[in-house]
C-alpha cells in the first residue's frame, strides 16, 4: 500500500549483539561477586550494580539469582550456552574414540584440566552454597551424579580394550576421587600448583592407579 512505512525488524543483529553483551556482563559480575563473598551473601541488586545494568534487566534475563548461577554454570562447564551434556560434547567423545589407551589417558587429563581451569570457581561456589539452599543442593547433587556417570564411561572404555588393571566399580571410584574438582581446587588454588603440574600429576596418578603396563596389556 502506498505511503506505508516499513517497520524496522525488532530482532536485528545489533540488538542481539547488545543482548549477548549484557548477558555476558551480568554473568561476569556474578562470578566476581560469588567468588569474593559467596553465593548466599550476594544479592541480585549487587550483581546488577557490578554489571552496570538495571535490576529489572537481571530479572528479565535470568528470572532469579539461581537462574544466574545456572546460566553461569552452563557457560563455564560447557564453554558456551550450548545445552548439550558433557558426555555428548565433542571433546568427551574424542577421548572415548581414541583407540590407544595411553594417548586416551593423556587426552582425558588435558581435557579434565582445561575444564576445571575454566569452571573450577563455579564448582566451588555451588559446593559451598549447597548446604544453605535446597535448590542449589539439588543442583550440586545432580552435578555429582553426572560427574560420576561420566567417569564411569571413561573407565568402561578402558575396560573394553583390556587396559584396566582393577575392576570397574573400584576404578570409577578412584577416577571420581582423583579427578574431583575439589582436589583441583586444593592443589591449584590453595597450594598454588601450576595447571600444567596438576595435569601431569593427574595423568601420572591415574596411569599408576588404573592402567596395566603396556606390556601387560598386550
Amino acid at each position: 500500500m502506498a505511503g506505508t512505512v516499513k517497520k524496522r525488524a525488532y530482532d536485528s543483529p545489533r540488538r542481539r549483539e547488545q543482548a549477548a553483551a549484557t548477558r555476558a556482563a551480568i554473568l561476569d559480575a556474578a562470578l566476581t561477586l560469588f567468588e569474593k563473598q559467596g553465593y548466599v551473601a550476594t544479592s541480585v541488586a549487587a550483581i546488577a550494580e557490578e554489571a552496570g545494568v538495571a535490576l529489572k534487566t537481571v530479572y528479565a534475563i535470568f528470572g532469579t539469582k539461581r537462574g544466574v548461577l545456572v546460566a553461569l554454570r552452563s557457560r563455564l562447564v560447557r564453554g558456551s550456552d550450548d545445552p548439550v551434556p558433557v558426555a555428548q560434547q565433542n571433546w568427551f567423545r574424542a577421548v572415548l574414540d581414541e583407540p590407544e589407551p595411553q594417548k586416551r589417558l593423556s587426552m582425558f587429563a588435558a581435557a579434565a584440566t582445561a575444564l576445571k581451569s575454566r569452571a573450577g570457581a563455579i564448582f566451588e561456589i555451588i559446593r559451598h552454597a549447597a548446604p544453605a539452599d535446597p535448590e542449589i543442593g539439588a543442583m550440586w547433587a545432580e552435578f555429582m551424579r553426572d560427574f560420576y556417570d561420566n567417569q564411569r564411561l571413561v573407565i568402561e572404555r578402558f575396560d573394553a580394550d583390556g587396559a584396566l588393571k582393577i575392576e570397574v566399580n573400584r576404578a570409577t571410584d578412584i577416577l571420581w576421587t582423583i579427578n574431583h574438582p575439589a582436589v583441583y581446587h586444593l592443589l591449584v588454588v590453595e597450594r598454588g600448583w601450576r595447571t600444567e603440574d596438576y595435569q601431569r600429576w593427574l595423568e601420572e596418578s591415574l596411569n599408576q592407579q588404573l592402567l596395566k603396563s603396556p606390556a601387560a596389556a598386550e
